[in-house]
């Protein structure tokens, strides 16, 4: 395998010694309740990104802790440079422990509740002076030179048809090999997309302890679907993938594990669970077959880039992250230009190889690093969303 030669990116070093590749101004609600606000306060903001989402109150056990580990994590993101959180002032999500989570960085990280400000419009004026405050001083913050081996890919799928597994998943697969043998680290997701291949995958696994964990949470979640009544094998694949040829739930995860390449898997993560920054490689994180959802705990695990692959097309993007689109189907990208980075359809036609293709995607992963705007980027496309286990009371 080629080891690739120019590994020196520019980035923001933050004071933990993590290297983000955007340099945004995060505004976290605690709850739904503060979603609109946190909003508000984002639109008058330029260089901030709100995140709204529909949880953080009414939820108890590993619920509310899923919720509260998730929006910690996204805070961290080496991507989000300060962090403003706002809270509504009665919600389960505790303003103050996301803060204290978050400050664990080193970075500035403060609160606002908005019944202790009068309301909406007290909320917004303090909210907007120090998310301005924030902004002006990250504008200042020059970009420095880094390893690509502190890149943290995100590996998602969506929108599968038999060109994701021909073409665009080996390719990224290879990708993916490319960053872990100069030092990096990958995420592969979507344990709904394992069903079926988990025992090729595990015996990737570098020892036993791995290899268990892989078949437990792929265990877990046929479980869960059982004890609400239904079976993941009769309602995967999607109808979307069915109409594209897809068949059934084996037949897309034996394409969904290609974008793992050949490395070896060093760990299993929890949904949201930080990657070791001591540990590099191949992890395989426990997320949903959603691909909004999926995303998110990727980046609360850490990864400061998204490589999305798509047979179908999707406009998917990330309010904190680029997010790279590649599609194994010449035709989807002919049709969706717009939101489509890279053809790997070639493959299929003939014009260019696995590992040609593979090299393609890695070096746009460096440009988009050093700033280029992938497509997603460019229509402000920042679908966001927080997988949820539980149930409310």
């Amino acid at each position: 395998m080629e080891v690739f030669k120019v590994m020196v990116l520019k980035g923001y070093k933050r004071e933990n010694g993590t290297y983000g590749i955007r340099n945004h101004v995060a505004i976290i609600p605690a709850s739904v309740c503060a979603s609109e606000t946190a909003v508000r306060i984002s639109n008058l903001v330029p260089g901030s990104v709100a995140l709204p989402h529909q949880h953080g109150c009414c939820q108890i056990g590993d619920d509310l802790k899923l919720t509260i580990d998730t929006l910690i994590g996204l805070g961290k993101n080496p991507n989000v440079g300060a962090v403003l959180v706002v809270g509504l002032g009665c919600e389960g999500v505790p303003p103050k422990e996301l803060v204290e989570g978050i400050s664990e960085t080193g970075k500035r990280v403060e609160k606002i509740i908005i019944q202790d400000l009068g309301g909406t419009l007290g909320a917004i004026r303090e909210g907007g002076r120090i998310a301005s405050e924030m902004a002006r001083e990250l504008s200042q913050q020059e970009r420095v030179e880094f390893d690509i081996g502190e890149l943290t890919l995100a590996i998602e799928c969506g929108g599968s048809d038999p060109t994701s597994g021909i073409a665009s998943n080996p390719a990224v697969g290879y990708a993916s090999d490319l960053l872990i043998k100069n030092g990096g680290s990958s995420i592969l997701s979507e344990t709904t997309e394992l069903i079926g291949a988990e025992h090729i995958l595990a015996q990737r696994c570098i020892n036993e302890e791995v290899a268990q964990k892989l078949f437990k949470i792929v265990q877990d979640t046929e479980d869960r679907a059982i004890a609400m009544g239904t079976d993941l094998r009769s309602g995967q694949p999607t109808p979307g993938n069915k109409e594209g040829g897809l068949t059934t739930i084996e037949e897309k995860s034996l394409g969904c594990i290609y974008k793992a390449g050949l490395s070896p898997v060093i760990g299993v993560l929890g949904y949201a669970e930080q990657v070791n920054e001591g540990n590099k490689g191949l992890y395989v994180m426990d997320t949903p077959g959603q691909d909004i959802d999926s995303i998110t705990g990727m980046l609360a695990g850490g990864a400061q880039i998204v490589v999305f692959t798509t047979g179908r097309g999707t406009p998917t993007g990330s309010p904190i992250a680029p997010v790279i689109k590649v599609t194994g189907n010449s035709s989807t990208f002919h049709k969706m230009q717009d939101n489509i980075d890279i053809n790997a359809g070639r493959i299929i036609d003939g014009e260019a190889s696995i590992q040609e293709v593979g090299q393609e995607i890695l070096n746009e992963m460096i440009k988009v690093s050093n700033g280029k705007y992938t497509k997603a980027e460019s229509l402000g496309h920042k679908e966001f969303g927080i997988y949820r286990i539980g149930t409310t009371f």
